[in-house]
């Protein structure tokens, strides 16, 4: 005898049928403006290991290719001796419609006693943190459930924010653990924002985010005097 509750026999091609993906293997078209269906997360990257920026930007890339628009804001990352001044990327993001980037960092790292300005480096984490105010603040004035202009600034809406770095601003005292809530607090209800950085971590935002992920380094190159390599650091 069959409980009512099990769910009836079927083939493995009918079972596929049932999935998002209707047992239709991956393709290509071509990118036009559209808008999510269910965005509205906050993620957080953080951990002594090489790969959050890196995720953060697969998953930019991923949301530009469905046509959703998305602004990636640096902080800290201003250049610096052991890499050139060419990012792959920024010539990636350029060539990809609805995605757009700014570097708001000063060159050289915070606390790294490389010679560049301490100063300089929290002036410029306090623009970044204004400059992040401000792209949500124009997307909380747009539809979000609608396509966007993909040419339009940042501040015209978009659909994704990523804030690179932000977390280790917070690590290195530029900014306060409360920017960043204040930030969390102030998002639109269907913009997906994505913040990474730092190695320590961020108990304050285990509540506010939806995803917490740590990036944790189990071997690295860098420990061998290995530099920043082009086409996998920048």
């Amino acid at each position: 005898m069959t409980d009512s509750a099990d769910p009836p026999s079927s083939t493995p091609e009918e079972t596929r049928r049932r999935t998002p993906g209707g047992g239709v293997r991956p393709s290509t078209e071509a990118i036009e403006p559209d808008a999510p269906d269910a965005f509205g997360l906050v993620q957080a990257w953080w951990g002594d290991g090489k790969g959050k920026t890196t995720a953060s930007l697969g998953m930019a890339f991923r949301a530009a290719g469905h046509g959703y628009r998305v602004h990636v804001l640096q902080f800290l990352k201003g250049g610096a001796d052991s890499v050139e001044s060419v990012r792959g990327e920024y010539n990636a993001i350029a060539s990809v419609p609805g995605i757009s980037y700014e570097n708001t960092g000063h060159y050289g790292w915070h606390g790294l006693l490389d010679g560049s300005d301490e100063d300089e480096h929290l002036a410029k984490a306090r623009g970044a943190l204004d400059r992040s105010r401000e792209v949500l603040a124009g997307a909380a004035e747009v539809d979000l459930t609608a396509p966007l202009d993909p040419d339009a600034d940042p501040e015209a809406g978009v659909h994704m924010l990523v804030l690179d770095e932000v977390l280790y601003a917070v690590e290195q005292g530029l900014i306060d653990e409360s920017d960043v809530l204040d930030l969390v607090d102030s998002k639109p209800a269907n913009l997906e924002l994505v913040l990474t950085g730092g190695h320590a971590e961020p108990t304050y935002l285990l509540e506010a985010a939806d995803l917490v992920t740590e990036v944790r380094k189990v071997k690295h190159p860098f420990d061998e005097g290995v530099r920043a390599r082009k086409g996998t650091e920048y």
